[in-house]
């Protein structure tokens, strides 16, 4: 009887071992998986931020030449304004 036991004992253990085993291979390959996706990810990210960080830069560009052309007429208004008021 014990060495019926020790069998069950020895096999479980053998079992056990053998799914750790595996399951770590299989943990070890998503984490790769992971790993490349988020690289891509990553990459994408940085082409959108500087995608974006150009359109802000030409946004920010046409806003000043709108600045500009609000102070022209500013000017031209107080101009004519002078002018009524004479």
């Amino acid at each position: 009887m014990e060495a019926q036991t020790w069998t069950v004992i020895g096999l479980l253990a053998a079992t056990l071992l053998g799914t750790l085993i595996y399951i770590g291979g299989r943990i070890d390959g998503i984490s790769a998986r992971i790993d490349s996706q988020s690289a891509q990810l990553n990459a994408r990210i940085d082409g959108l931020s500087s995608e974006m960080n150009a359109r802000f830069d030409g946004l920010s560009t046409r806003i000043d030449g709108l600045s500009t052309r609000v102070d022209a007429l500013t000017a031209e208004m107080h101009e004519h304004l002078r002018w009524h008021a004479g």
